[in-house]
């Protein structure tokens, strides 16, 4: 395999006793983009994203992360990503702060104070930075999770359906903290079952059904496989989710709007 893409997949396959999960799964993902991994549940996406983070073993074929093989390489793999999982992992009985200050320490990082405040500034949690985890709201508490995932500049970081049970406000800021990370540099792999969420964040998006990767390309690739759209004029309606952010005050549903 090359390391000219942050994650490389060649032939994978997985299986639990009888039941094939993956069946030769294929797939590059280039450095410094947002790359969607769409699915419905039971195609296999948790379990690849467990075997590019090493913590499942594959049957067969190849993968690599940041160059590193994730069969013969472990220890090099975890030191290159972080993974978020679909539920916030942040201690709620510490306080924002205290939650990064922990992972710091945790990673023998120099300054662990001085790292936690640079983090909640990027991402807009100064202000909270003394309420424990507990007291916040979803979003917050995911975005905290994801600024946790960050201490020590992990170049790739793997986010397994970051937005499951959040409400569309804490959606909102989960997506504008993702598009900031890949203005950074970070390389992203998200997994989702929403199409929405691909359509706003992901660079490339590939779709793995039944173990198998069926299409990968850009939204506009993908939207060419489809015939030709006709042209009609519909009178354009808001969504009760435009609606209820517009109510609500909330910034991103007019930027929103004007995405679609």
């Amino acid at each position: 395999m090359t390391t000219s893409h942050a994650i490389e997949i060649a032939g994978l396959t997985k299986s639990y006793g009888d039941q094939e999960v993956l069946k030769g799964v294929d797939l590059a993902v280039p450095r410094g983009t947002v790359f969607a991994l769409l699915g419905s549940n039971g195609a296999g996406k948790t379990t690849a994203v467990r075997i590019l983070s090493t913590l499942l073993r594959a049957d067969g074929g190849a993968a690599s992360v940041n160059g590193f093989d994730v069969a013969t390489q472990p220890a090099q793999v975890r030191e290159s990503i972080s993974l978020t999982g679909q539920f916030a992992a942040v201690d709620e009985i510490l306080t924002g702060r205290e939650n990064l200050v922990l992972v710091a320490e945790l990673r023998r990082l120099e300054d662990p104070e001085g790292i936690a405040d640079d983090l909640l500034a990027r991402f807009a949690l100064t202000d909270s930075a003394e309420r424990r985890a507990a007291t916040c709201s979803g979003g917050m508490r995911r975005r905290l999770d994801i600024a946790m995932s960050l201490i020590g500049d992990p170049p790739v970081l793997f986010l397994d359906e970051p937005t499951t049970g959040l409400d569309p406000q804490s959606r909102n800021e989960v997506w504008k903290t993702v598009r900031e990370l890949a203005g950074h540099g970070t390389t992203v792999l998200l997994t989702t079952q929403y199409l929405e969420e691909a359509e706003q964040l992901a660079d490339r998006i590939a779709i793995l059904h039944e173990g198998r990767i069926i299409a990968q390309g850009t939204l506009t690739e993908l939207q060419q496989l489809f015939p030709p759209a006709t042209v009609e004029y519909v009178e354009k309606q808001p969504t009760l989710e435009e609606v209820f952010l517009a109510i609500v005050g909330h910034d991103d549903a007019v930027t929103q709007g004007d995405q679609r």
